[in-house]
């Protein structure tokens, strides 16, 4: 596999030698057990897989690069490269600039580029759109292009469908840059929708049923939609792709349910279902599902409390988050600060989408037992330095570089 360049300063003297380990231990990936680290009087369970993926290691290699090679050249990025706050915080400190935020909105104008000015596209892809106007700028986005593989995958699969007339439907969140990457590329193939969810989902069903009236659908899919779309026409025949960071299961329920429904309205045997509904692979990366298998593995295990690393803005993280909180107390934090003593942790509710404090978080008693984990734009430094801050609280530890030696032992 490719190697990339990532500034030491990403990495761990702990955890990456954990996932080196395991790696090591495990080349096929089918041991999907927590890495438990017993510091006597607290013990950490390390889930199997999380932090940088392929696509995240890419993107930071190239960005770094660029600044290497134009020490002299004003250099922006279309929006945050990944959804990590201390990788975007240091390019910017570094002098780079966001064009736009997370949301699309235009930060600086495009007026105030010029073609000796560096563009780099994030890990999550641009809109043709956005291409086009680089273009006409004179700046070539492909020169520092960190859009993710499985990103462009999604964009070919949706190619390859579409050209078979089948409209697609995106699973992902409408807002996200990455669905707008692949809605903008999608709908130059093929008549295109993005639902956010099984809810959405249904309310489509009711449109290819006709049970609802096609001119309502431009109200309940408002913005998630392709130019000239006909409900009445372009749902006869679908194929499903999604964000590559959305939950595997919620892709597949949404999948498994528009199938049926073809079949179900259109009387379909077996054979004929592929005349209303494409034959789609599940299209999420590689990372999100280990990440994802990661995860449901360790909550198979004992805790008192889980720690979700990663930028609040991460649909990936987000989506560990959920799988976490349905069984233990978590508590999603961007970094280490969250944590401020042993009693309050300031941490993200999803539900509530904003910041809030809980107190008494750490249970008294030992051994106290607390899963880590984080999301792929995560940096193993981030996760290091939460675990030793957890630690710091508790008396009678064992050192960490004999929990360490026992880690080795064992590889």
């Amino acid at each position: 596999m490719k190697t990339f360049n990532i500034p030491e300063f990403y990495r761990s003297r702990i955890i990456t030698p954990i996932k080196e380990t395991r790696r090591k231990k495990d080349k096929l990936k089918r041991d999907f057990s927590p890495t438990v680290l017993d510091f006597g009087p607290v013990q950490f369970l390390i889930a199997r897989h999380f932090g940088f993926c392929y696509g995240v290691e890419n993107a930071i290699d190239i960005a770094y690069r660029a600044i290497s090679e134009n020490p002299d050249k004003r250099i922006f990025l279309l929006s945050e490269m990944i959804h990590n706050p201390d990788v975007n915080r240091d390019l910017t400190d570094r002098g780079v600039k966001f064009l736009m935020d997370t949301k699309g909105k235009q930060l600086i104008p495009w007026e105030e580029l010029t073609p000796e000015d560096i563009v780099i596209v994030p890990a999550f892809g641009t809109t043709i759109e956005n291409q086009k106007k680089l273009s006409e700028l004179g700046i070539d986005s492909y020169v520092y292009d960190t859009t993710c593989p499985f990103v462009e995958k999604v964009w070919n699969r949706a190619a390859q469908i579409g050209e078979k007339d089948y409209t697609i439907v995106v699973h992902g969140k409408p807002f996200h840059e990455e669905t707008r990457a692949t809605f903008s590329h999608s709908k130059e193939n093929a008549p295109t929708v993005v639902v956010e969810d099984i809810r959405q989902a249904e309310t489509l069903a009711r449109f290819i049923t006709g049970e609802l009236p096609a001119l309502r659908f431009f109200e309940e899919f408002a913005g998630q939609f392709s130019e000239g779309f006909n409900p009445e026409k372009d749902l006869q025949r679908i194929g499903v792709v999604n964000q590559t960071t959305m939950l595997a299961s919620d892709t597949q329920g949404i999948a498994d349910y528009l199938k049926n429904v073809m079949i179900r309205h259109y009387s379909l045997r077996s054979e004929q279902v592929e005349a209303h509904f494409a034959n789609t692979r599940d299209t999420l990366c590689y990372a999100t599902n280990d990440n994802q298998d990661a995860t449901y593995a360790l909550l198979t295990h004992h805790a008192d409390l889980v720690i979700v690393g990663g930028g609040y803005n991460s649909s990936n993280t987000s989506h560990l988050v959920e799988l976490c909180e349905g069984k233990f107390p978590t508590y999603f934090i961007e970094s280490v600060n969250k944590i401020l003593d042993r009693q309050i942790i300031k941490h993200f509710d999803l539900h509530a989408k904003e910041e809030i404090v809980t107190e008494n978080y750490l249970p008294e008693g030992s051994p106290v037992r607390i899963m880590l984990t984080c999301g792929a734009s995560c940096p193993d430094a981030v996760v290091e330095a939460i675990l030793l801050r957890l630690l710091s609280f508790f008396e009678g530890t064992r050192p960490v570089d004999e929990v360490m030696a026992d880690l080795g032992e064992l590889s």
